[in-house]
C-alpha cells in the first residue's frame, strides 16, 4: 500500500471549498487518508490544492476542428463539415486528446465518440481508448454513440438535395446515410463493449446522439436497458434554436415529456446543452434527477447561445460543466472555461446568482456524479485522491495583501499555473508535461496522420461549397423561428 504526503500553502476543502490555510494532505491507495493542519506555511514552492475537474461532455477528437476550416460556423453547418477530417487509428488520438485534457486540469472525462474511426470494429476502438486513458492515467467514461435517421438535417434532406449538381450531390448523399439500427442489437453490443473493457476508472453509457437522430424505438429500448441494468445515458438536447423548432413542430405537447414517456428521465439521464429549454422542462429535468451539461465555450463558439443556469438552479436540476472539445481559445483548458462559465453565469451588479463555490462544485462534484465516479469532488478524508495543484507564484505574483485562493482561480488561473494534477494518488502532470508520455511526439504523429489522409477527402471539400449555403438556407427557410 503506497503512502504520501502532499503538504501545500491552501488547499479549497470540504463541500464549500474553503480555504484551509497550510495543510498536509495524506494520499493512501488512491483515496485522501488524513489531512492535518500546519502551524505555518512549508517552505519552498507555494501550492493550492483544489479538487481535480471533471469535464461532463466530450467527444475525443485530438485537435481542433479549425485545422479543417470548420470555425465560426452554427452547429447545423459544422456538424457536416466534419465530413472533412479522416479516421485515424484510436489508440493514437486518444493519446492526443486524453493527454491534453489531463494539461488541461481535468482528471475525468466524458467521451461521447459520435465520430468514430471505423478502421476496425467499435469493441476494438473502445479498448484501444480505454487502454490510452490508462497510459495518460485519466479516469473516464465511455458513451458509444448511435443515431438511425436525419443524417443531414433536421428532417427530409431532399429540399437540400434537390438542385445541388450531380456529382455533388452523389458525394453528399454516399457520406450523410441514416444507418440501419436494430435497437435490441445495439444495447446487446453496448453490453458487450461494458463488459469487456470496463474497469474501475473506466465506464460504458449508452450514448445515443439526440433526439432529433435516434427513433423512438432506439430511445425506447436505451431507456428500457438502463432502467433494468443501472447503466448511465449521455444525449444531446436542445442544443441550438434549430433543435428547439424542430421540438416543437415534432412533439408540440413538449420533447422533455416525450423524453418522460420512453422512459429516458431518470437520475442515470446525463443531457448536454439544453441552451433552449423552458422553464417547465427544467421543472421537469430537476424532478426526474437529471444532469446538465452545460458547454460554455462550445455554445458559444458555435453561436448556439448562453446556457440559462440561473433557470437550472432554480429548477433544482444538477449542473455540471463540459469542454464538448471546444475550450474558448482551443487549447483544452478547462481552468480557463470554469472562469468563463463563471463570469457568464455569476449575475449582474450585486445580484449574485452562480458563486465560485457553486461553478466548482459543477466542475468537480456533478462532474463526476455524470461520469459514474464515485467521490462528492471534494478534499476531504476518504474522498478520491484526485486533485490539481496550482502554483500560488502564478497565481499571486504581487504578494501586496493576503488574498482569498477563489478568487485567485476564479481570475487568474489557467492550465499555465497546474504544477501538477494527481488522479487516483499518481501524478500524471507535472508542470505543463505529461508524466510518461511525449505529448510534442504524439502531436506531431496525429498532425502527420491527418495530412495524410486529406487526399481521401477531396471529393467532399469540393462539394462543400455547394452544400454549405444549401444547409444555411434549409434552417433559415424551414426551422428559423422559435
Amino acid at each position: 500500500m503506497t503512502e504520501r504526503t502532499l503538504v501545500v500553502e491552501n488547499a479549497l476543502i470540504g463541500p464549500d471549498y474553503r480555504p484551509s490555510g497550510p495543510v498536509a494532505i495524506v494520499l493512501e491507495a488512491g483515496r485522501i487518508g488524513a489531512m492535518t493542519p500546519l502551524a505555518a506555511a512549508p517552505p519552498g514552492r507555494r501550492l493550492l490544492a483544489l479538487p481535480a475537474l471533471a469535464d461532463a461532455h466530450n467527444h475525443g477528437r485530438p485537435i481542433s476542428t479549425t485545422a479543417f476550416a470548420a470555425s465560426g460556423k452554427p452547429l447545423e453547418s459544422w456538424l457536416p463539415r466534419l465530413a472533412a477530417m479522416p479516421p485515424i487509428e484510436a489508440r493514437l488520438g486518444g493519446l492526443g486528446f486524453f493527454g491534453h485534457a489531463a494539461l488541461g486540469g481535468v482528471g475525468a472525462v466524458m467521451i461521447h465518440q459520435t465520430r468514430t474511426s471505423g478502421l476496425v470494429p467499435l469493441a476494438d476502438e473502445v479498448r484501444a481508448l480505454e487502454q490510452a486513458a490508462g497510459t495518460i492515467g485519466i479516469q473516464a467514461a465511455y458513451a458509444v454513440s448511435v443515431r438511425d435517421r436525419n443524417p443531414l438535417v433536421y428532417g427530409d434532406g431532399e429540399p437540400v438535395l434537390s438542385d445541388m449538381p450531380g456529382s455533388a450531390r452523389a458525394t453528399i448523399e454516399a457520406l450523410f446515410k441514416a444507418p440501419a439500427v436494430d435497437p435490441a442489437a445495439h444495447v446487446a453490443m453496448v453490453e458487450a463493449i461494458a463488459a469487456a473493457v470496463e474497469r474501475p476508472g473506466f465506464s460504458v453509457q449508452f450514448g445515443p446522439n439526440g433526439v432529433q437522430w435516434c427513433s423512438d424505438a432506439l430511445l425506447g429500448a436505451i431507456a428500457e436497458s438502463s432502467a433494468r441494468t443501472g447503466r448511465r445515458v449521455h444525449m444531446h438536447l436542445l442544443e441550438t434554436k434549430y433543435q428547439r423548432a424542430w421540438a416543437d413542430r415534432t412533439f408540440p405537447d413538449g420533447i422533455v415529456r416525450h423524453l418522460g414517456r420512453l422512459g429516458l428521465l431518470s437520475p442515470r439521464l446525463t443531457l448536454a446543452h439544453c441552451v433552449w429549454a423552458r422553464p417547465e422542462e427544467l421543472a421537469d429535468l430537476a424532478a426526474a434527477g437529471v444532469t446538465i451539461s452545460v458547454n460554455t465555450s462550445s455554445n458559444l463558439v458555435l453561436k448556439s447561445g448562453i446556457a440559462p443556469v440561473a433557470a437550472m438552479r432554480e429548477a433544482g436540476v444538477a449542473v455540471a460543466l463540459g469542454l464538448d472539445n471546444s475550450a474558448f481559445d482551443e487549447d483544452d483548458d478547462a481552468l480557463r472555461d470554469l472562469r468563463l462559465f463563471k463570469h457568464l453565469q455569476a449575475g449582474w451588479g450585486y445580484d449574485e446568482t452562480i458563486t465560485p463555490q457553486d461553478a466548482l462544485g459543477f466542475a468537480a462534484g456533478n462532474g463526476r456524479r455524470s461520469l459514474g465516479l464515485d467521490g462528492a469532488g471534494t478534499l476531504a478524508p476518504g474522498e478520491p485522491a484526485d486533485l490539481l495543484l496550482l502554483d500560488l507564484d502564478r497565481l499571486d505574483p504581487d504578494r501586496i495583501l493576503p488574498i482569498d485562493p477563489v478568487q485567485l482561480v476564479f481570475t487568474r488561473a489557467t492550465k499555465a499555473a497546474i504544477a501538477a494534477l494527481v488522479v487516483a494518488g499518481r501524478t500524471i502532470v507535472e508542470d505543463g508535461r505529461l508524466v510518461g508520455t511525449d505529448m510534442a511526439a504524439v502531436d506531431a504523429e496525429i498532425r502527420s496522420r491527418y495530412r495524410a489522409g486529406m487526399a481521401d477527402r477531396a471529393a467532399f471539400l469540393a462539394a462543400w461549397p455547394e452544400l454549405e449555403p444549401r444547409l444555411a438556407r434549409f434552417y433559415r427557410d424551414t426551422l428559423g423561428c422559435c
